[in-house]
């Protein structure tokens, strides 16, 4: 059954690469090097302008939004199903494989969770509200990195709708829509019992296109994130089951979050 939607999803992709055709735009080529979607022409709201988010032009730690976006998906593909935080209803495998100056924080398949997680203080947290990814190893029939570059926005065009909150403050949806990324190209290498299904050691590239939110070092003591994207039924039809791409991932994640 996987299978056949995946198939399902090539298909989709090709259709759409085919009437792409040659006349790329300049998007395209923006996308494929690591840039924001939306151009940053107007004023973000108070809540992220007081400092909640790191702005979406702005380089975190010395990467820029897109480089760090590939971070997470290494960071996912790298974990094992059965003890990848995306597939944890509790938050007890929050920490794993997580080092450095940001967490990445995945959110739920199938179902609305509640995670506790304990997080070091001075770091920053990086989580996509929707996601999608795509590569040489899932699809074959995909060549070059312009053809993963459409796939992964076409997949990500999808996505209808945003909502992330910080400790009860509503980030406005103007706001989530210029966060919305593709990553520059990036490989990774995937462990044995991994949430793709492929063989261990299958090392492979790709491009990944999201909606994210990165926030800045929380203050020590009790937080909570909560967000939830949704997604059209064209995307549901033609992903799912897929962890690289947003259909069934439309549910609300909350981190229950102690800083410490």
């Amino acid at each position: 059954m996987q299978n056949n939607l995946k198939i399902l999803s090539v298909l989709y992709i090709m259709s759409v690469l085919a009437l792409a055709g040659i006349c790329q735009s300049s998007l395209s080529t923006q996308l494929a090097l690591g840039q924001n979607i939306i151009p940053d022409n107007s004023a973000l709201s108070p809540a992220v302008e007081e400092g909640i988010a790191f702005q979406p032009h702005s380089k975190p730690y010395n990467h820029t939004y897109g480089e760090w976006t590939a971070k997470w998906w290494q960071w996912a593909y790298s974990i094992p199903r059965e003890v990848n935080p995306a597939y944890d209803d509790t938050g007890k495998y929050c920490s794993e494989n997580q080092r450095g100056p940001v967490w990445f924080f995945p959110g739920t398949y199938g179902k609305s969770v509640v995670r506790e997680c304990t997080v070091p203080i001075g770091t920053a947290i990086l989580f996509p509200i929707l996601n999608s990814e795509c590569s040489f190893a899932e699809f074959p029939e995909l060549k070059t990195i312009t053809d993963l570059s459409i796939c992964a926005k076409t997949f990500q065009d999808q996505v209808t709708d945003l909502h992330a909150s910080i400790d009860g403050q509503e980030i406005p949806k103007i706001d989530l829509e210029k966060y919305r990324t593709q990553s520059p190209p990036f490989s990774f290498t995937l462990p044995e019992n991994n949430i793709l299904g492929l063989p261990a050691n299958t090392t492979t590239s790709a491009i990944s296109d999201g909606n994210w939110v990165f926030v800045k070092p929380l203050k020590p003591g009790k937080h909570a994130i909560s967000f939830m994207g949704d997604v059209t039924s064209v995307d549901k039809n033609t992903s799912a089951k897929s962890f690289a791409f947003p259909s069934g991932w439309n549910y609300s994640t909350t981190y229950e979050l102690i800083i410490k």
